[in-house]
């Protein structure tokens, strides 16, 4: 995909779907971002993409340059400085580390196995109820942590 260029303005997608749609205000509420939703929807066909997706995106979303080939490429960190440096310039605070663990722990479960779920059960409705259930018990664990953090 990083060798497909679509136009100019394409590049201005994922920052403005992030920062002026529902992810950014949806992710506040549950003490995440934009950034970290998008990657987990970008991540259905493989779960194992979410932190990579979240490091390209906080790249291109802050323009910090320095960072692999560009924006969209995938890249390896030299050190631990450079992680903190690019996540402190993405907004992240403690709050939001300790919310993404929790969020990782309760996410949807990835293409192959909603697929795997429904060919076991034959069931659309229980393959839906499998998928929601997890994303549900996400929202609702950080939501509570994010606001009794916020409280206090």
């Amino acid at each position: 995909m990083a060798n497909v260029s679509i136009g100019e303005g394409f590049t201005h997608l994922a920052p403005n779907m992030l920062f002026s749609g529902a992810l950014m205000v949806f992710g506040w509420f549950i003490g995440l971002n934009g950034v970290i939703l998008l990657a987990y929807i970008i991540a259905i066909p493989a779960n194992e993409i979410v932190i990579p997706t979240i490091l390209m995106l906080t790249v291109l979303v802050t323009g910090i340059d320095g960072y692999g080939a560009g924006s969209g490429v995938m890249f390896e960190l030299e050190s631990e400085s450079q992680i903190t440096t690019l996540l402190k310039a993405g907004g992240w605070t403690l709050l939001t580390a300790v919310n993404l663990m929790i969020f990782s722990l309760l996410h949807n479960p990835c293409s192959t196995t909603i697929y795997t779920i429904y060919k076991e059960t034959k069931s659309v409705r229980w393959t839906i109820v499998a998928s929601i259930l997890p994303i549900i018990l996400g929202f609702l664990l950080t939501f509570i942590l994010t606001q009794l953090v916020r409280m206090l």
